[in-house]
């Protein structure tokens, strides 16, 4: 089932079980409802036990309790009560003792044998279900309510899915890698000489050691070293003035043949296998001497008390985070994404058709065709090929790999018939698997990153490797490592992407250019954007990731390549979606699909929240009949295309949600299901109304400027300044209702300011701050320094504050008149009335403004 039909499903569910629930007459028919129908479980009765009988023994006698459910596959025990039941409060038993639901479970588990001890305990009263985690019994349960289910089915999927579970584990040891590697980071960065102001050669060089650290600390964790603890046995035994050269040593090691190395080798170092794929490569990267607190980290806290084994290889770039300055989030535009929302692009893109493809070829009632079919679908997945033109750490690359193998292992035991009865014996199990990491390619302008996301494809080889040799019951080869090349470092602006993946052979464009906005940019990045668009007058406004798309939108011209990136939701708002996709719509751009705004979190401890959209997009030739689609598609993809699936013309969706989309004939730049126009930039409004303006900026130091705590001792002082005085308002001044006023001297005669000597000093010390500013601009306003820079004074006025809470229900407005004076931090709009009131703070425009 894919996302939309799963919440879809949910959504029936929670209506049709609203106010229902009677433990004894409906906990059966409830959860056969959710686990086969939302959930699409499909061999039930050999999923689910009912009613399991345990026995508890007495001094005196048996009794038999029955647990209401348990799920053995993913360790689920299930305690279900009636809808007028409290799940947290105790309920009298039939021996008297009161327990809660939970409680019930734990006694139930404790008569259980060990290895069918659940990993998670639900309780449910129909209306809501609290989720216990057994990893920690004593923590507070998480709760989703029945009413919720559309949007949070997913937070139940553990029941039925053991990978989501280990997805849950992968999360919490990714992160606990990350502080580790952070720890030998920092630790191995204050021995270099330059480490208070580390050189660019210096960081590469302890960024390459980390990443060769956490590759030896995976490998001896799931065995691709040959035992576990190989790595930290071998460190254990040098100290540490010697562990820099220890180190060095292995390295070299790692990169030698075995029928290369010398023969004497010592047998510490000759144990370890060979490597290859360049990661070991010798290069000129330093290791300053090492200390005993970097040993007993490497040795005690990252080799002998954590298992590496069980780290996401997506999230592999995140574990890296903490070891980069939190500066490079805006200066490099880097975000680290979660696999949820990884997904919200390739599911779309491709996955959700290609597991639609195979569920229907596994449907086919002859054997012998059914495994054809297979075969030639599983032969057509190793030949897809996927390109990041901003891949960072690998995340996008990676968790495609990794669906597209777990794909391709279903279909290994389609094609073995596993599950049949029957197994097929005569087969090489390296011929098996076609979908390799050859496939995919990457560009990366930080070489750090670079060289992770080799990495973490590397990882994600070898973990979905072991998957296979499970399914086939043989044991997989991973070393020595493949050369793997298809990943460049360099700026994706710049390089020909020809050069990295030829068009004629590229299927897929993915992935989450930088988030760097037109105001953010360097002068480096602004001069690649202009590259972009020489003949575009407003490629100045324009985000960074527009770049992308323009690369894109020339790569793919007149192919059937199929893209989708995320972005920041900037560029589908405003003036930038004239100045980005009018032109490029003109040369062919059709969006496929698109995602409305939503925050896009990464998988970092610090979290980078950006609000983001997704647009999946193509440029090729529009077909208009089912049969010119299937003749087009067919000859440049040169493969079957049956109709009736999401096809290259049509099919378009705008997802609101996880669990809602809009059907759309056309997906427009502001993503809209309607035609394609355009809201130019203008200078003047369309009709007669009012024009709207900043405030008066002061630019005099605060000198002009009377706070309210000042103001009466200043009258006191200078009487004859009072009519000289206006009421000051910012936006805070005018949200929060403070006080403010200031010297408004427009007009005032130089013989009565001369009488008035603390007037005086504020203008001179107004004076004397525009003179020492180093813009030339506040240096020509010393010529009038009794006035602000822009005298605007109305009689009468609408002031809008430039920046409130996002959470009010409408902007704060309010009608002043010429007795004060709007600072710059507001919007003026004079001689406006009512009518106009009315309209700014009505739901459709406060509707507009936040779009």
């Amino acid at each position: 089932m894919t996302q939309t039909e799963q919440a879809k499903a949910a959504k029936k569910f929670s209506e049709d079980w609203k106010d229902k629930g009677y433990e004894k007459g409906e906990s059966q028919k409830f959860w056969l409802d959710l686990l086969c129908n939302v959930f699409g479980i499909k061999d039930f009765a050999n999923f689910v036990y009912f009613e399991n009988q345990i026995k508890e023994k007495f001094t005196d006698k048996t009794i038999t309790n029955f647990i209401d459910i348990y799920i053995p596959s993913t360790k689920v025990m299930i305690e279900q009560k009636s809808i007028d039941k409290d799940l947290r409060e105790p309920i009298r038993q039939s021996d008297g003792t009161l327990l809660n639901p939970f409680q019930q479970a734990r006694k139930y588990i404790s008569g259980l044998p060990l290895s069918q001890h659940p990993r998670w305990v639900v309780t449910s009263n129909f209306k809501s279900f609290l989720v216990y985690d057994m990893e920690n019994p004593n923590g507070e349960p998480e709760e989703i309510l029945l009413e919720n289910l559309e949007k949070e089915y997913y937070r139940l999927s553990f029941i039925t899915d053991e990978g989501s579970v280990h997805l849950k584990k992968e999360l919490e040891v990714s992160k606990k890698a990350g502080d580790i590697i952070g720890e030998i980071y920092d630790a191995i960065l204050k021995q270099y000489k330059d480490a208070d102001n580390p050189s660019p050669a210096t960081l590469k060089s302890l960024n390459m050691l980390c990443v060769r650290i956490v590759f030896c600390l995976y490998a001896e964790d799931a065995g691709i070293f040959g035992h576990k603890a190989i790595f930290g046995d071998y460190l254990k035994q040098f100290e540490a003035k010697d562990l820099r050269r220890a180190l060095l040593d292995l390295f070299q090691v790692l990169d030698q043949k075995e029928e290369e190395r010398d023969e004497y080798l010592e047998e510490s170092l000759a144990a370890f296998p060979y490597v290859n794929g360049g990661l070991f490569t010798e290069e000129d990267k330093t290791i300053p001497p090492l200390t005993e607190e970097i040993k007993e980290l490497l040795v005690k806290h990252a080799s002998n008390e954590f298992d590496w084994s069980e780290i996401s290889p997506t999230i592999f770039g995140a574990i890296f985070e903490s070891t980069l300055n939190p500066q490079t989030r805006r200066s490099g535009g880097m975000h680290y994404t979660s696999i949820e929302n990884i997904h919200k692009v390739i599911d779309p893109l491709f996955l959700d058709d290609l597991k639609a493809e195979f569920e229907e070829l596994k449907q086919i009632k002859n054997a012998t065709n059914r495994i054809e079919k297979v075969k030639e679908f599983h032969k057509r997945l190793g030949t897809l090929k996927f390109l990041d033109p901003a891949c960072g750490s690998g995340n996008f690359l990676t968790e495609t790999y990794l669906s597209l193998r777990k794909l391709g292992n279903e279909c290994i035991k389609v094609e073995l018939n596993i599950g049949e009865g029957e197994l097929a014996l005569t087969y090489k199990a390296e011929d098996l698997i076609q979908v390799s990491i050859q496939q995919f390619y990457g560009i990366e302008i930080n070489d750090f990153a670079a060289v992770v996301a080799k990495t973490a494809l590397w990882i994600a080889e070898s973990q979905m490797m072991k998957e296979t040799a499970k399914i086939i019951e043989k044991d997989l080869k991973f070393l020595p490592l493949h050369t793997y090349a298809n990943i460049i470092e360099g700026n994706a602006l710049r390089v020909d992407w020809e050069s990295v993946v030829p068009k004629s052979e590229l299927n897929y464009i993915l992935g989450n250019p930088p988030f760097v906005g037109a105001q953010y940019m360097t002068k480096e990045q602004k001069n690649d954007l202009m590259t972009l668009f020489p003949n575009n007058k407003h490629s100045g406004e324009l985000d960074f990731v527009a770049g992308w798309y323009k690369k894109a939108a020339d790569f793919i011209k007149n192919t059937n390549t199929h893209c989708a990136f995320v972005s920041t939701n900037s560029i589908t708002q405003g003036e930038q979606v004239s100045a980005l996709w009018k032109d490029l719509f003109a040369d062919g751009l059709k969006f496929d699909f698109a995602w409305r705004t939503f925050r896009w979190d990464s998988e970092a401890n610090i979290k980078a929240h950006v609000h983001c959209v997704i647009i999946g997009f193509s440029c090729k030739k529009e077909c208009h009949t089912d049969s010119e689609l299937l003749t087009q598609f067919q000859k440049e993809s040169k493969k079957d295309f049956p109709l009736g699936k999401s096809n290259p013309c049509g099919n378009k969706k705008i997802f609101l949600n996880e669990s809602q989309f809009i059907e759309a004939k056309n997906i427009n730049g502001y993503l809209l299901d309607a035609d394609s126009i355009f809201i130019e930039s203008r200078s003047k409004p369309l009709c007669n109304v009012p024009l709207i303006s900043k405030g008066c900026q002061p630019t005099d130091g605060g000198n002009l400027i009377i706070e309210e705590k000042d103001y009466d001792e200043f009258i006191k002082k200078e009487p004859n300044a009072k009519k000289f005085i206006k009421n000051l308002v910012g936006a805070q001044e005018f949200i929060n209702n403070k006080k403010r006023y200031c010297l408004w001297l427009v007009g005032a005669n130089p013989s009565e300011l001369k009488k008035m000597p603390l007037v005086m000093k504020r203008i001179e010390a107004c004076r004397q701050m525009r003179l020492a500013s180093s813009d030339k601009a506040t240096q020509r306003l010393a010529e009038t320094p009794t006035l602000f820079r822009e005298q605007y004074n109305p009689k009468t006025y609408i002031i809008v504050p430039s920046t409130s809470s996002e959470r009010r229900r409408y902007i704060p407005l309010g009608f002043l008149d010429d007795s004060t004076i709007s600072t710059n931090l507001n919007l003026i709009i004079p001689d406006a009335n009512l009518y106009h009131f009315g309209i700014l703070t009505s739901n459709v425009h406060m509707a507009w403004m936040r779009a």
